[in-house]
């Protein structure tokens, strides 16, 4: 059984630091930094209850304590454990928080190269196909440019697997899209509306419910498997196959203040293990996607849709129209990574 780390809240913290101040100023909370060693709390958008925050969320912070001997120990911190999850990236640029683990698209209006990060419908194959694009075609290096122009430094994206549909409307022609309502984000929501659905904005703690009342008929959450731990299966009839793409990715920031404070050894050995996280992620998620996929089918009695042919092109041409907006309003970042996504899509036989 994976161990349960403490969890880390605001209430907690507020508590410690009453606690502290009553105590006097020898009691006053510990700097960040003491004898030589590092904690970052580090805060996810991920709930407790959801399979992956222990088998891949604490296993990473587990994994960066370990590796560097306790020089750089990670506090896991669950979804508004801290500050609300819109929040966070402000938080971690001001210092308030010191790293997280999360979603880049709830980022795009203000780093719409985010949105790169977070995969487009209808590109990566696979999770080297992925690898490959961000670090040897050098889409990272553009990306953590833009994030430290916001006082960020981007360590990299951690696969979530693919980008697997529920619904309770089945779709597998471009027509089943009209009208379809779908809890969406990011490039994909933009990609859908451009197909005539109605893509609608909702809080993850919000939809199971939204769901099951039929105020949206679907909704992604990551992958298969990913969507089953916010248990959309319990009120969803659909899976739709294909994944829309294989590598849907979370990202690791870290305050560029709180990044510029460790050495050379601390910040190599970080970085590598957010990218061995994410091959290790992707086959997790993988497994439990096919696990779940059947368990959907045999014992829930759902069905598994499967999309036309011409619909998975449609949308990735759909996909590559929304690559090309978003170059036009942000050149000097979206624009560059558009130029090496087209490359990519033509080395791949993708376009």
């Amino acid at each position: 059984m994976p161990r349960t780390r403490p969890q880390i809240t605001r209430r907690g913290l507020l508590g410690s630091a009453a606690a502290a101040a009553g105590g006097g100023a020898m009691l006053a909370a510990p700097p960040a930094i003491a004898q030589g060693k590092t904690t970052w709390r580090m805060q996810t958008h991920w709930p407790t209850g959801n399979w992956y925050y222990e088998d891949v969320f604490v296993k990473f912070a587990d994994r960066v304590t370990a590796a560097t001997n306790g020089e750089l120990t990670i506090e896991p911190v669950q979804n508004d454990g801290i500050v609300p999850t819109g929040e966070v990236l402000n938080a971690v640029r001001r210092g308030l928080l010191e790293s997280a683990f999360i979603y880049p698209s709830y980022w795009m209006g203000r780093i719409p190269v985010a949105g790169h990060l977070n995969g487009n419908i209808g590109t990566f194959g696979s999770h080297e196909e992925m690898h490959m694009f961000m670090y040897e075609m050098g889409a990272l290096d553009v990306i953590r440019e833009a994030y430290a122009e916001q006082g960020v430094y981007q360590a990299g994206p951690v696969s979530y697997a693919g980008l697997a549909l529920y619904s309770n409307r089945p779709l597998r022609t471009a027509a089943d899209f009209d009208g379809w309502r779908v809890r969406s984000t990011g490039t994909a929501a933009m990609v859908f509306e451009k197909m005539g659905a109605s893509p609608v904005a909702i809080p993850g703690g919000e939809l199971y419910q939204a769901l099951q009342t039929g105020v949206v008929e679907g909704a992604h959450w990551g992958s298969i498997s990913t969507g089953w731990g916010m248990n959309f299966q319990e009120v969803t009839k659909y899976i739709v196959q294909p994944d829309l793409v294989s590598q849907l990715n979370g990202e690791v920031i870290v305050g560029m203040q709180q990044w510029e404070k460790l050495g050379d050894d601390l910040k190599a050995t970080f970085n590598e293990i957010v990218r061995a996280t994410s091959a290790d992620a992707s086959a997790h998620f993988l497994h439990q996607d096919l696990v779940r996929k059947d368990e959907f089918v045999k014992e829930l009695g759902g069905e598994i849709t499967t999309l036309e042919p011409a619909v998975v092109e449609e949308l990735r041409q759909k996909s590559l129209e929304v690559v090309a907006e978003f170059a036009e309003r942000d050149p000097q970042y979206s624009g560059r990574v558009a130029e090496i996504l087209n490359e990519f899509m033509r080395l791949t036989g993708k376009a």
